[in-house]
């Protein structure tokens, strides 16, 4: 711009904006005086200025989100496309009717909070378990007062016991009596106590038993049977330790399970393929397709997924994705599908599916991030439930 262009567009537009901002100023600062001159009325006119009454008839309604919440379970009911649940780890448990587009609260009101598992009796799908207490040890885990029960679909529930496990990594009910059930529980996150392992009781929970154990800083996180017989039962114990300046995973208590006897006797499995050394966390899942075909995702210095072709007895290494072994101890969940042997989901960041035997995984286009908690539908395996920090997706 040259030196004589001082009634430029530019310079008259730049004064004038200046000349406003000026006048604004001193008009706040004028207002501002005003306000300080006025006092300010007394403490009881200030409260009786609006008559209290006028509120009574206004109601509180819930415009969403409706679904919401960190979320470690999720089951439906085989064969019913419209009824789902999912626990929340601080929100207790939920339901919908109508395929997801809307979410009842169950368990407001009770002592239910923090649901780490949940699991829907195949005999009678009125029968719910939940165990209670988170058992993704993350730094502000919260935790639970045992097992409870709902024998109405989740209209009422009953606490059944186990009330020092404090966290509860998963929930079956044997798929042909609705009292046999197996609980695997993880125990106290931040130190040791004896009421953690695998339970099972036979009657509903009235009574349970101790069915395995290793010591009192090892616990159970999951447990799972063979689709076709219910009799071979798989479960993992980790041992493991949260505090609040540090984490431990892994340690010489950590290990996979089986039983032949429904959950009343078990044998280590080690060795013919199993990662050797320490072992940290473990999920297993057997295929629906085929029972000699077993995946364990394990957490160790050579760990990943591993897979079985013979029931168990012998094993290898098929995957070692990073993106499927990040963060082992916060997730390692895998499912098999019912009718594919193939076929395997497995959650971290992620939610990801391989249908080549678990040599390979794709990323899904799940809803929310951190996924934990899965179920397909025995009937028809495109009807899925995914549990992840934004609570659950259909």
């Amino acid at each position: 711009m040259h030196s004589g262009d001082v009634c430029s567009p530019w310079s008259r537009s730049m004064r004038s904006l200046m000349a406003l901002t000026v006048i604004v100023a001193a008009g706040t600062l004028a207002l501002g005086f005003a306000a300080a001159a006025v006092p300010a009325p007394p403490a009881a006119e200030r409260t009786s200025a609006v008559d209290p009454s006028f509120f009574r008839a206004l109601e509180w309604r819930n415009i969403g989100p409706y679904r919401g919440g960190r979320a470690l379970a999720a089951a439906g009911i085989p064969g019913d496309a419209n009824t789902f649940y999912f626990g929340a780890v601080a929100g207790g448990v939920w339901k919908t009717t109508d395929g997801g587009a809307t979410w009842l609260p169950l368990t407001d009101g009770t002592p239910i909070s923090s649901v780490g598992a949940l699991a829907i009796a195949p005999s009678n799908p009125n029968v719910i378990y939940v165990g209670t207490g988170e058992a993704a040890p993350r730094g502000d885990i919260t935790y639970g007062d045992g097992v409870y029960k709902s024998v109405d679909g989740g209209r009422t529930w009953s606490h059944i016991g186990l009330e020092d496990t404090r966290q509860i990594g998963a929930v079956i009910v044997d798929p042909n009596n609705a009292d046999i059930v197996l609980v695997a529980a993880f125990g106290h996150a931040f130190g040791p106590n004896a009421e953690r392992g695998v339970f099972r009781t036979a009657d509903g929970g009235r009574s349970w038993t101790k069915v395995l154990y290793r010591d009192a800083r090892t616990g159970a996180i999951d447990v799972c049977f063979d689709p076709h017989d219910a009799r071979i039962v798989y479960a993992a114990l980790w041992q493991a330790l949260r505090q609040p300046w540090n984490f431990s995973s892994g340690g010489p208590g950590s290990g996979l399970y089986r039983s032949t006897d429904g959950g009343i006797s078990w044998t280590r499995l080690s060795g013919n393929g199993l990662p050797a050394g320490l072992l940290g966390r473990i999920h297993v899942t057997v295929s629906g397709a085929d029972s000699k075909r077993i995946y364990a995702m394990i957490e160790s210095a050579d760990g990943g997924l591993y897979r079985s072709d013979d029931g168990g007895v012998h094993w290898r290494r098929v995957n070692s994705d990073g993106r499927l072994s990040q963060r082992a101890w916060y997730f390692s969940t895998i499912l098999a599908d019912p009718k594919k042997a193939d076929t395997l989901y497995a959650e971290n960041t992620g939610l990801f599916r391989s249908t080549d035997g678990g040599a390979t995984f794709e990323l899904l286009p799940a809803r929310a991030a951190d996924h934990h908690g899965i179920w397909i539908d025995p009937t028809n395996p495109d009807r899925i439930i995914e549990a992840s920090d934004g609570g659950a997706s259909i």
